[in-house]
């Protein structure tokens, strides 16, 4: 792949407008890979030692041993922000939101083999507040990603009947949910460094890791402008620029 190639087709820029998502697969190379994968041990750890210092099994959505979703790590692991704001990404970015990008969100989303690793139904959005811009979600596997693993399941705008936020209620685990009907959604089963793209808009869900290996994404978020709190005093998340006016704002190291 050279520095001008086209990594988001016409086509998938049209299903994503229409649907939701795109699936970009066998995008990421081995470096990339390495230096995602060397993070993601990093990101389980510091959670692990935060459930023991609080002397709990939980914190929030996150479960020791089972399922860990680690956010902002590259703000402590600097060497992240070569791909978060690399090529690769501003590709995506490009075709997806247009001549103006901010990271919104970075986190890592880890499954270890246990049946308690499910995720409901839910939208991005349901996780931040009724009164933003949809953004772009770009969900990066770091193994290979089967059913039986922990696959995403999608439901695209055409099954769901849904484009827009839409509200949520709190579980017992900490999961927020938008959607209790019988589809059981589309499985994105994709091989090692792909990314599924997909609006934070989209309802989806994701299965429990029935395997003895971990199953480890990348989550990496860009908003077309900057998302503030619910009361618009502060921005929500991260807030720093990666395209402003077609040109690069943050470049990687």
């Amino acid at each position: 792949m050279n520095s001008t190639s086209q990594l988001v087709s016409d086509a998938q820029v049209t299903q994503y407008a229409e649907e939701g998502y795109f699936v970009l697969e066998n995008v990421i190379g081995p470096a990339d890979l390495e230096l995602l994968r060397g993070a993601a041990q990093f990101s389980m750890d510091r959670l692990d030692a935060a459930m023991e210092d609080a002397g709990v099994d939980r914190i929030g959505i996150n479960a020791k041993g089972k399922r860990y979703f680690s956010n902002m790590v590259y703000q402590q692991r600097p060497e992240l922000r070569s791909f978060i704001f690399g090529p690769v990404m501003e590709r995506i970015c490009r075709r997806v939101l247009g001549d103006n990008a901010f990271l919104f969100w970075e986190q890592y989303v880890i499954k270890a083999g246990d049946p308690d690793t499910t995720f409901a139904w839910h939208q991005d959005s349901g996780y931040v507040h009724e009164n933003h811009t949809p953004y772009l979600t770009c969900w990066i596997a770091l193994d290979d990603v089967t059913e039986e693993n922990g696959s995403v399941y999608l439901l695209p705008y055409s099954r769901s009947g849904i484009k827009s936020y839409v509200k949520h209620l709190p579980i017992e685990t900490g999961d927020q949910v938008c959607y209790f009907g019988s589809d059981p959604g589309l499985p994105v089963v994709v091989p090692t460094g792909s990314i599924v793209c997909f609006s934070s808009t989209v309802i989806h869900r994701s299965g429990a890791n029935l395997t003895d290996k971990l199953r480890r994404v990348y989550l990496l978020q860009y908003s077309p402008e900057v998302i503030m709190n619910s009361d618009g005093t502060a921005p929500h998340g991260s807030f720093e620029p990666f395209l402003v006016d077609g040109k690069v704002a943050t470049a990687h190291p």
